[in-house]
């Protein structure tokens, strides 16, 4: 009785590493590479796309912003030690 559990044991063993040797194999193909390859290039172009839509989404954003700006109250006139705007343009106050 033991032997044949041995057995048993054995050839499920066998019959496991056989597949996984198989699988192995099949991988290093040239047609098993092309498809990991062209696994990884999609899921590369996936990326990109979703880091596309993201930029679009923080454009659309930030342009809501500038408008909400432009549209308020102008700011306050620049000055850095009491001077006026024209002082930045190069020109002297008059």
């Amino acid at each position: 009785m033991k032997r044949l559990l041995y057995l048993a044991i054995g050839a499920g063993v066998g019959v496991a590493a056989v597949r996984r040797v198989t699988r192995a194999a099949q991988k290093l193909t040239p047609t098993g590479l092309a498809g990991s390859a062209g696994g990884a290039i999609s899921g590369l172009s996936d990326s990109i796309r979703g880091f596309i839509d993201d930029v679009r989404v923080g454009m659309a954003e930030r342009e809501v912003e500038l408008n909400d700006a432009l549209a308020g109250e102008p700011p306050a006139p620049y000055s850095s030690s009491g001077g006026t705007n024209s002082r930045r343009n190069g020109r002297s106050a008059p």
